[in-house]
């Protein structure tokens, strides 16, 4: 089994953001770093608390958009 922890920009907000539906996950960051490192963390304890099944592969996909021409 694999999961996916969609990472993107808020620029609005200007913080960095992590979900998963099934982990259950939502956090964010100002820095994609340390928002990166909080997933890290948070992962076995949410899949602990929750009752999950290990995802074999935990993936990041990110996702930054910004207006460049208009």
């Amino acid at each position: 089994m694999e999961t996916i922890i969609h990472i993107r920009w808020d620029e609005e907000a200007k913080v960095w953001y992590a979900v998963n539906d099934y982990i259950p996950l939502a956090l964010e960051s100002e820095s994609l770093e340390d928002l990166r490192r909080r997933v890290k963390e948070a992962i076995p304890e949410l899949i602990e608390m929750n009752h999950l099944d290990a995802p074999k592969y935990i993936y990041f996909i990110m996702e930054s958009r910004e207006e460049v021409y208009v």
